[in-house]
């Protein structure tokens, strides 16, 4: 668990203009479940025949919804049965990962497959936090998961510009938002803002991916768990960028309420080794 090694080093021209517009869909399926909101038995419904209309996703739910990451007592068989027993929102969040995995299923390289690995920790993370401080776990974990979603379009635009940011490391993340404007002309908040712009998501996700990094900006509600979450994802070693300051396990963790810092582990290797065997199992579902 490592930052990004061996990125492609093809030259890209000095300015890419940054247009959301010319980047490879989002997965139709993962879009529509974002934009459905209400959670009521009518979107739960219009959820499911949204998933059952893709084999792919109805394959990638159902093996999410039978594996250990779900636990149910008896085997799922349906999208259908699978819709009743998740629920909306625990459904939407399966979705969304689902989403994010086919979308870069065809360009997995070390610094994508990092940039996942970054995404799925901080979603954990955010998901226990959530759980822990009786908020919503389910918008907590498809915040983690979305909330770098400008990074890894910059990567996927921009191999060659960004690999440069990777080389050149940060000593805080407002040095990396500056190197990323500095070489890719954008940095990764600004472009995750822009495609929920484009992408027509909810609200909720502008902030989310645009401040992420702003210790200015106080993000409401459960939004406001993606700060540490994500913070604490690179201290457990799941970080893209090298960071030659980074803060600790312990100090990112005191600065959580008592209730939920106690739920954590003392041992960081402990959690790191937790979170890393999630995301295999998400990965070979």
């Amino acid at each position: 668990m490592t930052p990004a090694t061996g990125t492609s080093k093809a030259a890209e021209p000095t300015q890419i203009a940054w247009n959301p517009e010319g980047l490879p869909p989002f997965p139709a399926v993962a879009l529509k479940a974002l934009k459905l909101t209400a959670g009521t038995d009518t979107s739960l419904l219009e959820l499911c025949n949204l998933i059952r209309s893709d084999p792919a996703f109805s394959t990638a739910v159902l093996r999410i919804a039978n594996s250990p990451l779900i636990a149910f007592s008896k085997n799922i068989t349906s999208v259908l049965q699978a819709s009743i027993l998740l629920g909306f929102r625990r459904l939407r969040s399966v979705v969304i990962t689902v989403g994010m995995k086919a979308y870069l299923a065809d360009s997995f390289t070390p610094l994508m497959r990092s940039c996942w690995h970054h995404s799925v920790a901080c979603a954990i993370i955010a998901e226990r936090r959530a759980k822990w401080s009786f908020r919503d776990k389910d918008f907590a974990y498809t915040a983690g998961i979305l909330h770098d979603i400008g990074r890894i379009a910059l990567a996927s635009v921009m191999p060659g510009s960004y690999a440069r940011v990777i080389e050149r490391g940060a000593d805080q993340p407002q040095d990396l938002l500056e190197s990323e404007r500095e070489l890719c002309g954008i940095d990764h908040c600004q472009a995750g803002r822009s495609l929920v712009t484009a992408w027509s998501l909810p609200e909720e996700f502008l902030d989310i991916t645009a401040c992420h990094h702003d210790p200015k900006t106080r993000l409401p509600g459960t939004a406001s768990l993606i700060p540490g979450s994500c913070a604490l994802a690179d201290a457990l070693g799941f970080a893209v960028i090298l960071c030659r300051s980074p803060r600790s396990y312990a100090d990112i963790l005191a600065e959580f309420p008592e209730p939920t810092r106690k739920r954590f582990p003392a041992d960081a290797e402990a959690l790191a080794f937790e979170i890393a065997n999630e995301i295999k199992m998400i990965e070979s579902a």
